[in-house]
């Protein structure tokens, strides 16, 4: 007979039996259900013994899941192949912290979705190791087809797991899987690793891999605009050859890790307009990545992967062939493929290739996660300007100590991917070298005597980011507070400025130098240079410079003017802007720049009797941004010291002391910049 009653013996997932021997007062709790047991159409199961037989109830608390069926079908599986006990790890194949829902293989056997434990199934039993901190999660999440077995915590658990399972037998915390191999061999049995996974035969409903939610445009798509070019092109060409490593990584919505500082991997593409071929380095092609690119079909939208080293033959052949003509941007092309493309009519050049033109301008998607990125990167900035303020002081900082911080801060932010370039931390004379990075050997002391460089940035999977600020912690010379402040006034001319659609940067560069060049002051480095989604922190073809191609809307670029006074101290602001178009009083084909980098400028620093009106009103809208932008972010993730620090030094400026002369200079500046359009 079959009872039901309200008396319930706890167990470890609190579950469970019921023995109708005697009255008890324990509740039904009245959240719970019922559940068949195995192979049994009962809401209950009978345990035999010698001398008796028993009827018990499985009582299962609302958040449990059920996990028969996937345990009936692996086991299955497991007898096809012979294995005795199979291990379920609670990661990848990468051992990430972090998993994907499709990896999150653990929860899907188990019912427990805590972000520690591993799982041993064999024919007879199914175990979940995990620590202290889910113990009772589990036991509220697995049904009674799963033992509980509680763990101290750590890697070293798969063989106490698997001869626990097996045989009830302890081992000692073993480290590494040689050491596995040798103590399993001497009982005579074998940890081997699965080349497909049994789970994944079992998960019916296994999550695909998400689409890349960064990218508005699927790899297919861009493909086919790439084409459109090449079909519109009135010379014809038949294949286009992408040379550099960001054109094929962003054509493929792909990115690696072989060069430092950039997701690039190593890679040329051939694109024909019926046929892909991508050449890269084979062994590191995952069944899920060939998959992703269509690599087992012909079409047109397939992608033939061959090896990175079969380049130079592939192009040979198909350059021989009657009627082809192979694009290519000579900026990023070497001269061995150059000279393959023989005769002369069957190449076909231009400073840059369909790709990096196309990439340069920004869809909506990318332009507001790129914006993002900028403001949680402003944060780890912040950290780093008001933790200086508070340290330098005490003497114990260094322009080493001071790059590992920023580093630091910016590795906590969302999404992030380590530093964009190293970082160039630069005091007192150190500073009056552009590019300098510090050493051991070259490290200074932060002091509050010095100006302070710092030009950094950061890889995020949303967007990459550059900024430089300088700043003085003690009392900067009349030099120096005027040197700054004409650097300022170049980088918020160029900002500000309105300018015609398709106006190259060479033809407004001068704005960022005018007020230096007043005084007789310079700097030798470019402007300003594109910067990428999750790409290079110098993104071509966009810039100042001769080389770059006319502005567009959805471009970025940073803007950088400087000085620098040798042997004594050096000044950069640079900030990153996205090209908008802005609507005029007659005109309505023109654009201006948005700044996206969020960070205040060193006050101390400002002589405001230089700016004109205009120039103050751009700087205080601009820090009414900050604290807008900067502000809910600080908010959102509770920094409330840095918030007030960021108040503080955005609190707008008064129009009282500024320069009443400016606005002539700016307007001649302005009708020259449209001479030269």
């Amino acid at each position: 007979m079959l009872y039901r009653s309200p008396c319930f013996i706890p167990s470890c997932c609190g579950l469970k039996v019921c023995q109708v021997l005697k009255s008890c007062s324990k509740p039904v709790d009245p959240s719970a259900r019922w559940r068949c047991c195995p192979n049994e159409n009962l809401l209950g199961f009978l345990i035999k013994s010698e001398d008796f037989s028993l009827c018990v109830l499985q009582y299962l608390p609302s958040t449990a899941v059920s996990t028969t069926l996937q345990l009936q079908e692996l086991r299955y599986q497991m007898h096809l192949m012979s294995i005795s006990a199979y291990i379920i790890p609670g990661t990848d194949a990468h051992l990430s912290e972090y998993l994907a829902p499709r990896d999150a293989r653990v929860a899907f056997m188990t019912g427990f979705t805590g972000s520690a434990g591993t799982a041993v199934v064999t024919q007879s039993k199914a175990a979940l190791w995990t620590d202290s901190r889910y113990w009772v999660q589990a036991e509220r999440q697995m049904d009674c087809n799963w033992e509980l077995e509680k763990d101290g915590g750590g890697d070293h658990i798969v063989l106490t797991i698997l001869f626990g399972v097996c045989d009830h037998l302890q081992f000692p915390p073993l480290e590494t899987q040689e050491e596995y191999a040798i103590n399993l061999e001497s009982s005579n049995r074998t940890l081997k690793s699965m080349p497909d996974n049994l789970i994944d035969k079992v998960w019916k409903n296994r999550p695909p891999i998400p689409p890349d939610s960064l990218t508005q445009r699927s790899w297919q798509t861009k493909v086919e605009h790439i084409r459109n070019q090449m079909r519109d092109n009135p010379y014809e060409p038949t294949a286009l050859l992408l040379s550099a490593l960001d054109e094929t990584a962003w054509l493929f919505n792909m990115r690696g890790n072989d060069i430092p500082y950039n997701p690039f991997f190593y890679s040329y593409t051939l694109l024909t307009m019926d046929e892909i071929w991508v050449f890269l380095h084979m062994n590191r092609l995952t069944d899920e990545l060939k998959a992703y690119l269509n690599s087992s079909c012909t079409g047109p939208l397939c992608v033939q992967l061959k090896n990175y080293e079969d380049v130079l033959g592939h192009l040979k052949t198909y350059v021989a062939q009657p009627g082809v003509k192979v694009w290519i941007g000579t900026e990023y092309t070497n001269y061995a493929l150059y000279e393959i493309i023989t005769p002369q009519d069957k190449l076909m050049t231009s400073s840059y290739s369909p790709v990096l033109t196309t990439k340069a301008v920004k869809d909506d998607k990318e332009q507001q996660i790129l914006r993002d990125a900028h403001v949680r990167d402003a944060v780890a900035v912040i950290q780093l300007l008001m933790w200086l303020e508070q340290a330098v002081p005490k003497g114990t900082e260094t322009e080493l100590s001071a790059a590992e911080y920023v580093n630091k801060c910016r590795s906590q932010q969302k999404d992030s991917r380590g530093p964009s370039f190293e970082t160039i931390s630069a005091s007192g004379p150190n500073a009056a070298l552009a590019h300098y990075s510090p050493t051991e050997e070259t490290n200074r002391k932060l002091t509050v005597d010095e100006m302070y460089l710092v030009d950094s940035g950061g890889q995020y999977l949303d967007g990459t980011t550059d900024i430089t600020r300088t700043v003085h912690w003690g009392t900067p010379t009349a030099m120096q507070k005027e040197a700054f402040t004409r650097v300022l006034m170049g980088n918020i001319e160029l900002s500000r400025t309105i300018f015609p659609s398709g106006t190259r940067g060479v033809n407004m560069e001068m704005l960022g130098r005018r007020a230096l060049w007043q005084v007789g002051l310079n700097y030798g480095h470019g402007t300003g240079h594109g910067v990428g989604n999750y790409f290079g922190v110098h993104e071509w073809p966009v810039g100042f410079q001769s080389n770059n191609v006319p502005f567009r809307p959805g471009m970025f670029t940073s803007i950088e003017p400087g000085y620098y006074k040798d042997n004594d101290f050096g000044i950069r602001i640079e900030d990153i802007v996205v090209i908008v178009p802005v609507n005029t009083k007659y005109g309505h084909n023109y654009l201006t720049f948005e700044t996206v980098s969020l960070v205040p400028y060193d006050r101390k620093l400002i002589d405001t009797s230089l700016l004109s009106s205009e120039q103050l009103e751009w700087l205080n809208n601009y820090y009414k941004t900050i604290r807008e932008l900067v502000g809910a972010e600080l908010d959102k993730q509770k920094l409330k010291e840095e918030k007030d620090w960021m108040l503080k030094h955005t609190e707008p400026f008064s129009s009282a002391s500024v320069c009443s002369s400016s606005l002539t200079v700016v307007a001649l500046a302005i009708a020259l910049l449209h001479n030269l359009v």
